[in-house]
């Protein structure tokens, strides 16, 4: 069996996982950015489990000097400085790379490049697959049939990149080169500018390609040097021939390292269980945490415990020490029910709830929470209720039968409590004797209910015709509000606030194919779980607000937050009627234009195989039809959309492929999806609404995601079509902020043309190119609106010349000539930019016209890079914050309108800057009327607010 080799190039994976999430870095509890140990680390742990290397070993510079710098001093020279919050991750992953039992090796006076590449070609020799993990081009240098290229698998900016794993067949695929050490030459020639390699001016990439297809090395090129046929090409070569033979030998990997050490003494060796538990901690990686503490003695490969862990400094081999492999429980680091004092009861008869009730009635603030059967409020039925009023006591109610229904209240969809399993002894009180004494004391105005995501629970009681009536905090919503990164769950918030461990649902329920409902659990561990949910949340509730009063963060929640979860709640059990012989109509739509483009993609392939088989499709795309694949994974090369969409150019077939993907995705992903997602009880689909996903305000849609229907096609637009009101006398009404974005901008920088262009309802985009481009408004082209219009939506985002260049498709220069113009015309939306950077770099946030808040870590980095993702995000929170805010309060004072005017009319979706309603025909003008005035009053600008309605027979029809 052929044995493996990975090595890898420490430094490169380090800061390949920190700028992956340079945009929304991890920061644990004590503000601590752990993003870069997080991803090396993921990185590791996925390579051993996928492919069971049979040596491993982690290699890194040194801070000596390399011979490189002798050759050439400059060498290096350029690098920004090291990130501000990167040197205390690089330490603590030296400590987990010696806990995984990896060996570490650095050799004063080289780099990893060259200890890699003298071990793999080590190696090589005694026919080992040698693996480079590193995303560094210059590796492929020393691609080999038994030397490659890994990069591993990442998700960066929402983005998944699959394992690439590079061949001889890659390297020439990405070059044109015959030999991998042609690499050498080519690099040679255009420099290396993350090394400060020069190269010969003015050659490219590009360039210094065609230059090796043609001649295949530096020498010949010089041999040959009469056969270059551009003068200015000519030149460059001759004024820096000897730059182009010293870059060639600063981008060649030395293979004859001094690396006094047998590749053999890497073999796998057994982690340090309890160091590396007590690391994952530190850092607060719960899902690694799990993983690891689950695993025993057993389930470690047996310890190569006579062979020490091994570091190479300088030319000295050092010891440091033999693997542990025994493995001791965890040390509690939380208080748990174990060892804290509680008084939880359990309430078992009518009379012992009617006192708990009338205990409760004169608290001012008591913690409701209920425990049900589904993690779907909308379909849950009730198993227990509990109430906390003071810390560390708390009161569960279990319930058990049916729920009772006039014949007015029955419904087809409606779904009893299920009794199926369970034990024939009754505990607790009976469901609708309970209900009856509640309502009255939860539709209470007086009291204050809290709770952790209390909108589940308003939902559930909603089903019962009970309605929550004061929601006055939830800890969910406050935490988010206090620090939006981070986990926001009970679990982790008891742990921050409380050191505190709750019972893992788990315990309860189990998981997996075993996993059973909450109504299957014993009464008795129930109470003890919900009991200690009642009270934890009440505890949370105390220190979350004082912490919310004392950063002046109250305002938001209770003006905004707070009083948006009955207005959700009712929205998501209001629910929106799908219909289904729509979807089934679009579904005939979209299985013939499929078939369609099938026999297209099979008359361009000239062969009938299984489109949707990556392996079969390979095969045709790169073995038959000869195509050049851009990007390999570990099951060959990849077919997926990013590379079918450059493969558009080689040949008809990757456009078909790509035209029916995204067919069938729409039928996979949105007409099954919309399907599966009907709700049984109600017929309809209930969306949820989250308010804690988003750092900017912005709410979420999930289960189903109702806010992603895709509108760039026709047929995707179409989908709206099946949005239907739910009785006949009803139309869907839409309304629409216009340009929401582009207002608070101009609210916000306070520039007089373009406050001016909206108070005289000119169309922005129109007027930024009259002004850009310096024409009439005659003379505006699409084309030129087009440009304008990224342009106006590219500034909210901080936008640069090259990400206006990539947009636009144009050149840098003239990317940055547009924005120059830009802001000679609208100068104080620069002074604005400017300004809020300065405001996040002197208090470490920005914030919103409300105040909500959004922290930036990385704002002071020294390092420019890390310090951009922040200065864009600076530019781009506060007007997009602004605009959540803005809907969202518009959404609270509709609500309270149609409560006032006793509308049926109901408010159905938020779409980003939209708004979707149920409205009935006799209501219709009263609604537009209430929705247009306070929509346009949500919050004051300095410039006029737009708003538009629509109205149909469906969401298409409307919007």
């Amino acid at each position: 069996m052929t044995q493996k080799l990975f090595l890898f190039d420490a430094m490169a994976m380090i800061y390949r996982a920190y700028f992956a999430l340079i945009g929304s870095p991890m920061i644990n509890s004590k503000g601590k950015n752990v993003s870069a140990i997080y991803g090396f680390i993921n990185s590791i742990v996925k390579i051993i489990e996928d492919e069971d290397p049979n040596y491993i070993a982690i290699c890194s510079d040194t801070e000596k000097p390399t011979f490189r710098h002798k050759m050439f001093p400059q060498y290096k020279a350029q690098r920004m400085e090291i990130p501000t919050d990167m040197p205390w991750q690089i330490e603590k992953i030296k400590d987990v790379i010696k806990a995984m039992g990896i060996p570490l090796l650095t050799v004063d006076g080289y780099e990893a490049d060259d200890i890699i590449g003298t071990l793999v070609k080590r190696a090589e020799k005694e026919k080992v697959l040698s693996y480079m993990v590193t995303p560094d081009k210059d590796f492929m240098q020393l691609v080999t049939d038994k030397i490659f290229l890994y990069k591993p698998a990442r998700v960066a900016f929402g983005q998944r990149k699959d394992v690439e794993i590079v061949d001889i067949a890659g390297v020439r695929t990405k070059f044109g080169i015959t030999d991998c050490h042609q690499v050498i030459d080519m690099l040679g020639l255009m420099g290396d500018t993350s090394d400060n390699v020069p190269g010969v001016k003015g050659i490219g990439e590009k360039t210094a390609m065609a230059l090796i297809q043609e001649f295949g090395s530096i020498e010949n090129i010089y041999k040959n040097i009469d056969r270059i046929s551009k003068p200015k090409l000519k030149e460059n070569l001759l004024e820096n021939k000897e730059m182009a033979f010293l870059c060639r030998k600063l981008v060649t990997i030395d293979t004859n390292a001094p690396v006094k050490i047998d590749f053999h003494t890497l073999k796998r060796r057994d982690i340090d269980q309890n160091k590396f538990l007590e690391l994952l901690t530190e850092f607060e990686f719960k899902s690694l945490i799990k993983k690891f503490s689950g695993q025993t003695a057993k389930a470690q490969k047996k310890a190569a415990s006579e062979e020490p862990e091994v570091t190479i400094k300088g030319q000295k081999i050092e010891k440091v020490g033999t693997i542990k492999v025994d493995i001791k429980e965890q040390p509690k680091i939380h208080n748990t029910i174990k060892n804290t004092h509680h008084d939880y009861y359990t309430i078992k008869n009518v009379d012992e709830l009617k006192r708990m009730i009338k205990k409760l009635s004169s608290e001012p603030v008591v913690c409701f929470d209920t425990e049900t059967d589904n993690p779907d409020a909308t379909q849950a039925n009730i198993v227990g209720m509990s109430f906390a009023y003071k810390e560390h006591e708390a009161y569960y109610v279990p319930v058990y039968g049916n729920i009772k229904r006039s014949r007015t209240e029955a419904s087809l969809f409606d779904a009893p409590a299920s009794t199926k399993d369970k034990p024939v002894e009754k505990i607790g009180i009976e469901i609708n004797e309970a209900l009856k004494l509640i309502k009255p004391f939860l539709e209470d105005k007086k009291i204050k209910f809290i709770g952790q995501n209390i909108k589940y629970d308003y939902i559930a009681m909603k089903y019962y015709g009970i309605e929550i009536a004061n929601m006055d905090f939830d800890t969910l919503i406050g935490a988010f509000i206090l620090r939006p990164e981070g986990a926001h769950d009970m679990d982790s918030l008891a742990e921050k606030y409380l050191n505190y461990s709750p019972i893992p649902i788990t315990d309860l329920i189990g998981s997996g194919k075993n996993q059973i409902t909450m109504d299957k659990v014993d009464v008795e561990k129930a109470s003890e779980y919900a009991s200690e949910d009642a009270d934890v949340t009440l505890q949370l509730y105390h220190r979350i607000k004082y912490e919310l009063e004392k950063n002046n963060l109250v305002k938001v929640c209770t003006e905004v937050e707070f009083p948006l979860i009955k207005v959700l709640g009712d929205m998501e059990s209001q629910g929106v009627k799908i219909d289904e012989k729509i979807l089934g109509q679009l579904d005939k739509e979209i299985v013939k234009s499929a078939a369609k483009y099938e026999d297209e993609i099979y008359k361009a392939a000239g062969d009938r195989f299984n489109i949707n088989s990556p392996k079969q499709l390979a095969e045709i795309l790169y073995g038959k039809l000869k195509l050049n694949p851009s990007r390999k994974t570990k099951t060959g090369f990849s077919t997926d959309v990013k590379v079918l969409e450059e493969l558009r150019y080689q040949h008809p077939i990757a456009g078909l492929l790509v035209e029916y993907r995204t067919l069938t995705k729409l039928k996979s992903t949105y007409i099954e999806g919309l399907t599966k997602a009907i709700n049984p009880r109600t017929g309809k689909v209930h969306t949820c609404f989250s308010q804690t996903v988003a750092a900017t305000g912005r709410l979420s849609s999930v289960n189903p995601n109702l806010q992603n229907i895709p509108i760039r096609t026709d047929i995707g637009r179409s989908l709206r079509k099946a949005f239907v009101p739910s009785q006949k006398g009803q139309k869907i009404m839409s309304a629409d902020y216009s340009q929401i974005e582009l207002r608070i901008m101009a609210h916000y920088a306070d520039d007089d043309n373009m406050i001016n262009a909206f108070k005289r309802g000119h169309d922005i985009h129109t007027e930024t190119s009259m002004r850009v481009f310096n024409c009439e408004k005659k003379d505006v082209t699409p084309n030129m609106r087009r440009k304008a219009k990224e342009v106006n939506f590219g500034i909210i985002y901080g936008i640069g010349a090259f990400g206006l260049a990539s947009r636009l498709e144009i050149k840098n220069t003239e990317a940055k000539d547009i924005i120059e113009r830009y802001f000679r015309e609208y100068p104080k939306v620069r002074d604005y930019m400017e300004r809020t950077k300065k405001f996040a770099r002197d208090h470490g946030y920005v914030e919103s016209l409300l105040g909500r808040r959004r922290y930036l870590s990385q704002i002071n980095n020294q390092n420019a890079a890390a310090r951009a993702e922040d200065e864009r995000a600076a530019i781009n929170m506060p007007i997009q914050g602004t605009a959540a805010d803005m809907i969202k309060m518009a959404m609270i004072k509709i609500d309270e309108a149609f409560a006032k005017h006793k509308l049926k009319s109901k408010m159905l979706l938020q779409v980003h800057d939209e708004l979707v309603f149920e409205v009935y025909d006799n209501e219709m003008e009263k609604v537009k009327d209430i929705v247009t005035r306070n929509m346009r009053n949500a919050i004051k600008l300095n410039v006029p607010i737009e708003v538009e309605v629509g109205v149909g027979a469906n969401w298409y029809e409307a919007h």
